[in-house]
């Protein structure tokens, strides 16, 4: 295979993978925050 192809598909690999982690993360950090605020605020989860 040409390595032009090898790069499309290492590029694409790795920009799929980054926005799973991304997404990922951000729920963990969402979730986090919430619970922070919470324990702290007394806020509701909902908000």
């Amino acid at each position: 295979m040409n390595i032009g192809i090898y790069a499309l598909v290492f590029l694409g690999g790795a920009v799929g993978a980054l926005s799973s982690l991304y997404i990922v993360f951000s729920l963990f950090g969402t979730l986090g925050y919430k619970i922070f605020r919470k324990i702290k605020y007394g806020a509701s989860l909902y908000d």
